[in-house]
């Protein structure tokens, strides 16, 4: 077994290990071996870094055995500069949701570390995909353990978030299998998806391919107009699931429009540039907007979601290296911001079981330490110099300023709504004095919530003090991207 499938199958024997434990009575055991999955599932993935070659754009540790032979499907994994991070990300995240959720879940504990650690493997299973079929398994397998942790342990609205949030993403996914079967009779009864992005195609299939991946991506990301489904979710949510779904499940469209809607369709990709530009400007901006007027920290920090996944669409569709590296950059240092502000909001909410920023006020009286971690993230979600969420969103800009000053000038603006959003957030629940009789009774986070954060402030400043590891790991791959890009494949 390769290194790859090692990092997508160890989570998940441990999530099945997990679910075989039937009893809330071997809840401690349980979180245990929760912890021991999900810290072998990082431990496994930490190899990858090391034997990492820098200096090419082709896939690494691949892996390629027949799958279903009749059609032609593979097991076939590997990754390059652009999917490398994410593997890494999804192991550490799930570490973390699994040290979050060791008091706060006290019923069918079994099934919800066991849904967290099967999510994981499938979603590492899509970043490493290299065949259509299997990338669409895994794509789609991840709504199955999701729609459970929302639909069981969710809030009063759960089952209504649950459907909602599975059949968004459900049926802009159909739209993809119907591309997929496409290329599949085009390329002679191939699934692989380097073929795929060698394939001559004319300007109507390319637009109609682009647009189908776009419904499946869109929706995931998710972009504007489609987006209205995240902020309920989000809302009805448990922590760990809010946490995951931010810093890894909206990766995945992003990361679809890189393997498959721009390398295949390249033609049609720049010549619809500009409504995926569009489209990430409003996100930007109004979306922010949206952001400044909720009363629901959930709800704020999911709009804000919207906001800085607009930066990464933007970034990819400038087509320059600095926007697309500052587009991955982004989604990686989104990863450990929003999973840092969910995490934030449970710990609040475990205490007070509200999240109505009106229910707060001058807690860092009463909660000092978790203030200042609270603070540190909230800066970061600015885009604070020196903290994670600065570097993607700056090269993001730059690249634009590139392509375009205006268009450079409009994405920046949007750092003054993201800073009016969450210090205004921020000012109403923590500073100022105590509001109530809860506030005053509340105790500071004792050491497993310190370890949480304390991981994720770690990573926060790690890489907004020095983002070379990240961005060395990606260069050359993304390099070879954009020339691909930026060749046509029109038939003649």
């Amino acid at each position: 077994m390769g290194l790859l499938s090692l990092a997508i199958w160890t989570p998940i024997f441990f999530g099945a290990v997990l679910l075989a434990l039937g009893r809330d009575d071997q809840a401690r055991t349980v979180r245990w071996l929760a912890l021991i999955g999900a810290l072998a599932g990082l431990l496994v993935t930490l190899p990858l870094y090391s034997r990492f070659d820098r200096g090419t754009a082709a896939m690494q540790f691949v892996e390629n055995t027949p799958w279903i032979a009749r059609f032609n499907v593979n097991y076939h994994l590997g990754i390059d500069g652009i999917s490398f991070w994410f593997i890494l990300l999804t192991a550490f995240i799930t570490l973390v949701v699994v040290i979050s959720a060791w008091e706060a879940i006290t019923e069918r504990v079994n099934q919800y570390m066991g849904a967290f650690l099967i999510l994981s493997g499938l979603m590492i299973g899509v970043f490493c995909a290299l065949d259509g079929i299997l990338f669409y398994t895994f794509f789609e397998a991840t709504l199955i353990p999701m729609y459970l942790i929302i639909g069981i342990w969710g809030g009063p609205k759960k089952i209504y978030a649950a459907f909602k949030f599975f059949l968004y993403t459900l049926l802009g996914s159909l739209l993809m299998l119907i591309a997929l079967v496409f290329l599949y009779t085009n390329s002679g009864g191939s699934f692989d998806i380097a073929t795929w992005h060698k394939l001559p195609l004319g300007s109507t299939a390319q637009t109609l391919l682009f647009f189908a991946f776009f419904a499946a991506f869109a929706v995931k990301v998710p972009m504007w107009p489609v987006h209205t489904w995240l902020p309920d979710v989000h809302v009805e949510a448990p922590t760990g699931g809010s946490a995951v779904l931010a810093a890894i499940m909206l990766k995945l469209g992003a990361y679809g429009f890189l393997r498959f809607s721009m390398p295949i369709a390249p033609d049609a990709s720049r010549e619809w540039a500009w409504l995926i530009i569009a489209l990430s400007l409003i996100a930007v901006i109004y979306v922010g907007l949206v952001a400044m007027v909720q009363q629901d920290m959930k709800k704020l920090v999911a709009y804000s979601s919207v906001a800085h996944m607009g930066f990464v669409t933007l970034g990819f569709f400038i087509f320059n290296s600095l926007g697309v590296a500052g587009g991955i950059v982004q989604m990686i240092a989104h990863g450990f911001v929003s999973a840092a502000m969910f995490l934030c909001i449970g710990v609040l909410y475990d205490r007070v079981h509200s999240r109505e920023i009106a229910s707060y006020g001058g807690v860092v009286n009463t909660m000092p330490n978790f203030a200042a971690f609270a603070m540190l993230f909230s800066m970061a979600n600015c885009g604070l110099p020196a903290t994670a969420g600065f570097v993607g969103e700056w090269m993001v800009i730059l690249g634009a300023v590139k392509a375009n000053f205006w268009l450079g000038l409009a994405a920046a603006s949007a750092l003054i709504f993201g800073a009016a959003y969450t210090l205004w957030m921020y000012k109403r629940v923590y500073l100022g004095p105590v509001a109530n009789d809860k506030v005053r009774q509340l105790t500071d986070i004792n050491a497993r919530e310190f370890l949480m954060l304390g991981l994720l402030a770690i990573a926060v400043l790690y890489m907004g003090v020095y983002p070379k590891p990240f961005t060395d790991i990606m260069n050359v791959s993304v390099d070879g991207f954009l020339k691909h890009v930026a060749a046509s494949k029109l038939q003649n």
